[in-house]
This record gives C-alpha cells, sequence and structure tokens, in this order.
C-alpha cells in the first residue's frame, strides 16, 4: 500500500521548501480541521437527537443516518487527499443489488467498507483534527504574529506593538526585523507540517482504500465473469462452426442420396442407398439435437423467454411456461438458466411420474428468480446425479444458487436464482 507517494517522496528533496507542497500541506490540514470540527457536531447532533427520538421510533432514522454518515465524509476526504496524495484509490462499494433506495440501503449495510468509513469519521472527529489545529494554528500565529509586526506598528500609531504578546517592538527597524525572522520561520514549520499531512495521509488512505482482500476477491470475480463470457463465446462458436459446418454437408450428403435413390438403380445398390440416406437422416437428426445442446439458435436470437418455451413445447410432458422478462438478459445468465430449466424438465420427465409441470420466472430486486414446479410424486434429491450439481456449480460461477424442495408425495419445486447486473455495467 502506498503512502502518500507524491508529499512523502517531496519531504526528501531539496527543492521541497520552494515547491508547492509546503503549501498544499498546509491547505491539507487546516481543511481537515474545518471538516473534522463540522464532522464532531453532525455526528453529537445525530447521536443526541436519535438517542432522545428512538423512544417514539422518530429517532431511528436519525440513527439510520448517523450509521451511514461516513459515506458522504469519506467521499470528501478522497477528494482532499488529492492535495498530498495523488496516487489513485480503488472503489470500496460494490453496485447495489437492484433499482431503488432499498437495494442501495441494504447494500451499504452489509458492506464492512460502510463501518470503516464511519469509523474513520469518529477517529477524525475526536482525534484527528484538534490536532491538526492545534499545529497549523501554532504555525500560523507564530509566523503570522511576527510578520505583521509593522502593520501592529502602523495600526498604534507608531509608539510600540506587542509581538505574540511576548516582547514589545517600539521602533521601525525592529518591526521589519521581526518581520524578516517570521518569514525565516517559515520553512521551519514547512517541514513539520508536511510530515504531519503525510502522516495523516497516510491514515487516511489506510482506512478509505480497499484492502488487498478485498481487492483480490474483485479482481476473482471480474476473471471469473471473463471466463464465464469466453465460455459462452466459445460454446456459440462451436454451436454456429457445426450448423454452417457439418450439419450443411449433411443435408448437402441426404439431398444427393435422396436424388441418387430416384434414379432407381438396380439391387443392392437401391438397397445401400437407402440405408445410406437413411442413416444420413438419422445423423442429421442426432447433429441438430447435439447443436440444439451445446446452444440453441433460439436462445442467441429471441432469449431466455423463447428458449425455453422452444424447449417447452419440445418436453413430453405438458409445460406451462410464465416468464415475464421485460429485456434480454446477459449472455451468460440466459445460458445457465436456459440449461439449468433443461436439466429440471428433462428430471421432471424421467423420474417424478408428474402430470404437467410450470415453469415461472420474473426479474425483481436485481435478481432472476425461476422455479420449475411439478405434480409429480417428489423425493428428488440434489445427490441422486450428477445433473443437479452440475447445475448448481454452473449457478455459483454466476453467483447464483439452486434450492430444491422435493417432499415425499410432491410437489417438487426447482428454485433457482441470479443475480443480474444493472444496464449500464453490462458490456
Amino acid at each position: 500500500m502506498s503512502s502518500s507517494p507524491g508529499l512523502h517522496q517531496a519531504l526528501w528533496q531539496r527543492r521541497y521548501v520552494r515547491g508547492p507542497w509546503p503549501w498544499r500541506a498546509t491547505l491539507y490540514l487546516l481543511t481537515g480541521a474545518l471538516t473534522g470540527a463540522l464532522a464532531l457536531v453532525v455526528l453529537l447532533l445525530l447521536a443526541v437527537a436519535g438517542g432522545a427520538l428512538a423512544v417514539v421510533l422518530v429517532g431511528l432514522p436519525l440513527l439510520l443516518t448517523l450509521g451511514l454518515s461516513g459515506i458522504p465524509f469519506a467521499a470528501l476526504e478522497r477528494r482532499r487527499l488529492r492535495l498530498v496524495d495523488p496516487g489513485p484509490l480503488a472503489p470500496v462499494h460494490g453496485e447495489p443489488d437492484g433499482p431503488g433506495p432499498t437495494a442501495w440501503l441494504r447494500t451499504r449495510l452489509r458492506e464492512w467498507a460502510t463501518w470503516r468509513e464511519l469509523g474513520y469519521t469518529l477517529l477524525t472527529a475526536v482525534v484527528l483534527w484538534p490536532v491538526e489545529a492545534v499545529t497549523v494554528g501554532a504555525a500560523l500565529t507564530v509566523c503570522g504574529g511576527m510578520i505583521a509586526a509593522p502593520v501592529m506598528l502602523v495600526v498604534s500609531g507608531g509608539e510600540e506593538a506587542r509581538v505574540l504578546k511576548l516582547w514589545l517592538v517600539h521602533s521601525y527597524p525592529a518591526a521589519f526585523a521581526t518581520l524578516l525572522a517570521g518569514l525565516a520561520l517559515l520553512p521551519v514549520f514547512a517541514y513539520p507540517l508536511g510530515v504531519l499531512a503525510a502522516w495523516r495521509a497516510t491514515v487516511a488512505r489506510a482506512l478509505l482504500t480497499d484492502s488487498g482482500a478485498g481487492a483480490q476477491l474483485r479482481e476473482l470475480d471480474r476473471s471469473r465473469t471473463r471466463l464465464v463470457d469466453a465460455f459462452e463465446a466459445e460454446r456459440r462458436r462451436i454451436e454456429r462452426d457445426l450448423h454452417d459446418g457439418a450439419q450443411q454437408r449433411l443435408v448437402a450428403l441426404s439431398m444427393t442420396l435422396g436424388l441418387a435413390r430416384l434414379e432407381g438403380p438396380p439391387e443392392p445398390l437401391a438397397g445401400l442407398l437407402a440405408k445410406a440416406h437413411g442413416e444420413a437422416d438419422t445423423a442429421l437428426v442426432e447433429i441438430r439435437e447435439l447443436i440444439r445442446g451445446i446452444h440453441p439458435q433460439v436462445l442467441t436470437d429471441r432469449g431466455l423467454g423463447a428458449a425455453v418455451e422452444d424447449v417447452a413445447d419440445r418436453s413430453v410432458v405438458p409445460v406451462d411456461v410464465e416468464l415475464d422478462l421485460p429485456e434480454r438478459l446477459p449472455g451468460a445468465v440466459e445460458g445457465g438458466v436456459y440449461f439449468a430449466v433443461c436439466e429440471a424438465l428433462a428430471n421432471a420427465a424421467k423420474h417424478s411420474g408428474a402430470e404437467r409441470v410450470r415453469v415461472s420466472g420474473r426479474v425483481a430486486r436485481g435478481r432472476l428468480v425461476v422455479e420449475v414446479a411439478d405434480d409429480g410424486r417428489g423425493g428428488a434429491s440434489a445427490g441422486d446425479g450428477t445433473g443437479l450439481q452440475g447445475v448448481s456449480d454452473r449457478l455459483s460461477v454466476l453467483d447464483g444458487r439452486l434450492v430444491l424442495s422435493s417432499p415425499p408425495g410432491g410437489p417438487t419445486v426447482f428454485r433457482l436464482e441470479v443475480p443480474v447486473p444493472a444496464a449500464s455495467e453490462r458490456p
């Protein structure tokens, strides 16, 4: 973790005093004292008012605001930090799990970063800003009081001027000598102020930036998402190559064999042609099923709703489909949910003895929720085979989950939930 790379490095350079860093460090400490004092007042007001009114429930929103007050203060501190530390700061807050203020509030209350920022706000309001105020105040008072000696002498009518309430100056030569001494002290105070500002920036960066573990977890999530997208793209490529290559050749072969049979060749060639024609048709059906299993074209062209209706039409058990999907979803989400529904329908047809199956789904609070329910005998278990375990593993890659409810006697409900990124975050 970097500890104030801008100011920290400048402190060790000879031209530090002649550059802008002393002034930036002073401004950083001065604004820190002001914002810290403001934070103390706001926190006290929220705590006192919220605690007093909590008994009548009016204070609960105030206490909630108190818990979230670190978020805007931390945002302001990250901007102030640029005065002495130009290094970039990694984001610490994740995107809400759905639209609206409720989803935002739910996400923020669950994040460790929210409470770390509140702790930083309390530290600033109670400890840090008085240190900054005393240090900057002492430097400005000493140097400013000495530099202002000639002005004070003029104001007093040229008789005498008391400098820092420590000694008297009775003449203009002495007053200007005091002014020069005050200017000479400016570089002396520049280093302590710079050191304090660098330490203060180090504390802010340590508490307001993400930890290495959190950054690694986010990078792991991003890399996992990239792998899922690459996997789906590869599935589409294989499906396209089979559809445009091998399938078209089989179609051409079947047509050629059919034309050859029309010529009416003598036996045994006619029988061999008929057999070859039948084998070509069978291979064509199998490769079409293979293409549909890899990645159905209807899923790519028309989306999840049409793909589920297509597989429902081909099911041996009647299936009612009620999917409320107002827009296309990311390809990885559509693919994962589609194959999960296919597995659930296949299990219902093979093992449940169901007479009817219902597929319903909707997007709510940033999550796609799909249920496959049948009226069969129940008793299904995720440990009975590898199909459901594979579905669960695939959904986990998408940060989703699978819940299976199948008591003896039924019904069996196959429920899956997958987070859906906001439209602005989709590639």
